[in-house]
């Protein structure tokens, strides 16, 4: 073999092995890049389920929705959510999430006594419409009407049976868990709740939301802010 082909078939031969392993390279990198994302669940509501991607905030997912580009939420039950990710499935169980907040995000809220010097706010449940809230230290649970549960599309009934004393004597409840309520910057996740299907008049905020918040008396004014 002359030295002319030699040089030819090396030159082709070393552009080869270059643009191989230039690829590869490439395929290494996108593979490091594309790390797979991180799931938490944090609550389960009528085929729905919040999810944690990432150490993002928090954010409601339809069965059936992509949650990234190469992920998608495929089925719920009463505790987990299975996710399909490139085509592999993964379940993630209620109970494993670690909520972050926001950096520097003010999480608290003022309220102005009414001339009665009750408290009142707007706040809202499973993220629904705002529904208007007594603030009421002596109620065990946040509680609520039938009629609001069903406005906000909570199956009370699947909750578990329970009885509680009102002025009109024992009354039947039925205790639920909450995915979430949200008073100003201030949003809890399960939270445990009261459905009475008698009519309460207005949805008590009650100690199952006040003792996962700090409360301060201020003339006028009620500063709840989120503890940590």
């Amino acid at each position: 073999m002359n030295d002319k082909i030699f040089n030819t078939l090396s030159a082709t031969t070393i552009r080869s092995v270059l643009l191989f392993s230039l690829a590869s390279f490439g395929n290494l990198l996108s593979s490091e890049g594309a790390q797979a994302s991180e799931f938490s669940l944090v609550a389960l509501s009528n085929g729905k389920a919040m999810l944690v991607v990432d150490d993002k905030l928090p954010k409601m997912y339809a069965v059936g929705s992509m949650i990234t580009a190469t992920s998608k939420l495929i089925s719920t039950n009463s505790n987990s959510a299975t996710i399909e990710v490139d085509g592999k499935k993964q379940t993630v169980f209620l109970g494993h999430a670690v909520l972050r907040s926001e950096p520097n995000k003010n999480s608290s809220v003022t309220l102005q006594a009414s001339e009665n010097g009750h408290f009142f706010t707007e706040g809202k449940i499973n993220g629904g419409s705002n529904i208007r809230m007594l603030v009421d230290t002596g109620a065990s649970f946040v509680s609520m009407s039938a009629n609001d549960a069903r406005r906000l599309g909570i199956d009370y009934k699947k909750g578990t049976p329970s009885r509680t004393s009102t002025a009109n004597g024992i009354v039947p409840t039925y205790l639920v868990r909450l995915d979430s309520i949200k008073i100003g910057d201030i949003e809890l996740f399960q939270v445990d709740a009261s459905v009475q299907e008698n009519d309460l008049g207005i949805c008590l905020l009650g100690m199952s939301f006040l003792k996962r918040v700090s409360m301060v008396r201020e003339g006028q004014q009620m500063i709840l802010t989120k503890k940590l």
